[in-house]
């Protein structure tokens, strides 16, 4: 039976005319954008003091890579229903929490006098930050309009690799200066000094979350819980996206130690030189979700295409990379590779935004960040340390970047159902929506 298309038309997650002026918009994007970015400083900064860590308590590399998986695996176990009680709750509200949780952990792993102190404070650390990504994405789509949907996520959730860059390169340069516990307490002090910032500028009510419009939205959210899985495509948009993701990871946990141990560099060189290519990566996603606004424009499937050639794209260069002797080819190679394996992330985004319903945004965004780290970002590090202490770091990196092919394959499979998956939820065509 046809579903009637008043029913089931999924709104939008941001409106045409966005409800706060340019220069507020902006200013809310530039705060959240600078909390992703101490997210991710806060979480990478361990992966230049491997070495530091790894002389200092005896450890092997897959106690190494559990202190950086443990972080992500608490993302992907409480995003959803952390995400889910922002949306109830308010989002700002949830997100000052959040930011205070994670900046307080951290401050912990400066003082953790062993590893098993340093995992329990790294677990914490990952209970703060298993939201934000989700539940600052939809605070940042909710002030921009629908047709640059991939643009802003995939320039917001930039900050990750950013905060990535900025956590190694200037943990690494701190760290060999004044020790590892330097690097990690600085990080928390920038949390904190960062979240009491956000808190004063951005309100509820200003963002239009707190109306009584919003309210009546809020209680009529269960029944939409449903529309989370409503489709093939949606559902292979997680899953592509989570597998896509592996690697990216793998690459921010280990360069460092790739880098000190195949090149001889030193601590504080190694970590400047893997920022550079967590550059790359933050780069790709920018650049990502500009081309594939551009290249959709008229035909909205053409996302998942660009995905599917990000994923096999980098998954030829890194591991043809990886199989080269040290040297600058190898080194451009793993740097092209890296550039395109993170350019899917924001027409990912997009293409959950148009499949869901915004007054769940959050909670749409948080089953694909849950999708991200368990499928992804978690068994990344971790499974590339198991690999390392039986192949090899190098030889870990060769096979890591496999899991590029099921991306790929959950990418067109989703291309396949995308538009009848559309049609059957009753919405209306992504050109029709943005022209509106």
């Amino acid at each position: 039976m046809a579903l009637d298309t008043a029913d089931t038309t999924v709104p939008e997650t941001s409106p045409t005319t966005p409800p706060v002026s340019r220069r507020y918009a902006w200013l809310v994007f530039s705060l959240s954008f600078g909390l992703l970015l101490s997210d991710y400083m806060s979480r990478q900064v361990l992966n230049t003091v491997f070495p530091m860590l790894k002389a200092q308590w005896l450890l092997s590399d897959t106690q190494l890579g559990s202190l950086s998986s443990i972080v992500s695996l608490m993302v992907g176990v409480l995003t959803f229903p952390l995400s889910l009680l922002a949306d109830r709750w308010g989002r700002v509200t949830c997100l000052v929490i959040a930011a205070t949780v994670w900046s307080l952990a951290t401050l912990g792993c400066a003082v953790s006098a062993s590893y098993g102190q340093m995992f329990w404070a790294r677990f914490i650390v990952g209970v703060g930050e298993a939201a934000y990504g989700s539940v600052g994405t939809a605070v940042v789509l909710s002030v921009f309009p629908t047709r640059l949907r991939a643009t802003f996520s995939g320039a917001f959730l930039s900050g990750g690799t950013f905060g990535s860059v900025l956590g190694v390169s200037i943990g690494a340069v701190i760290a060999q200066q004044f020790g590892w516990r330097w690097a990690f307490g600085t990080m928390g002090l920038y949390g904190l000094v960062l979240v009491a910032l956000y808190g004063l500028v951005v309100k509820e009510k200003r963002l239009g979350t707190a109306s009584p419009q919003h309210s009546t939205r809020t209680r009529d959210r269960a029944p939409q819980l449903s529309r989370l899985f409503s489709s093939v495509s949606v559902i292979c948009a997680y899953i592509g996206s989570g597998l896509q993701l592996f690697m990216p990871m793998a690459l921010l946990a280990w360069m460092p130690s790739f880098l000190t141990r195949y090149y001889d560099l030193p601590l504080a060189q190694a970590g400047l030189a893997a920022g550079v290519f967590a550059l790359l990566g933050g780069t790709g996603m920018v650049l990502g979700g500009i081309v594939a606004d551009r290249l959709s424009r008229k035909v909205a499937k053409r996302k998942w295409t660009f995905a599917i050639i990000c994923s096999l794209g980098s998954l030829v260069l890194l591991m043809a990379g990886f199989r080269l002797p040290s040297g600058s080819l190898q080194l451009f190679l793993i740097a092209v590779g890296t550039l395109l394996c993170s350019a899917t992330t924001g027409p990912v985004v997009a293409l959950v935004a148009s499949l869901t319903p915004a007054a769940i945004a959050a909670t749409a965004f948080a089953t694909l960040t849950l999708a991200n780290n368990l499928l992804g970002l978690a068994p990344g590090p971790a499974v590339t340390g198991m690999l390392a202490d039986h192949l090899g770091l190098r030889g870990a990196l060769q096979v890591a970047p496999l899991a590029g092919i099921l991306s790929a394959v959950a990418f067109a499979i989703g291309r396949r159902h995308y538009e009848r998956d559309r049609r059957r939820l009753g919405l209306l065509p992504d050109v029709e929506i943005a022209s509106r």
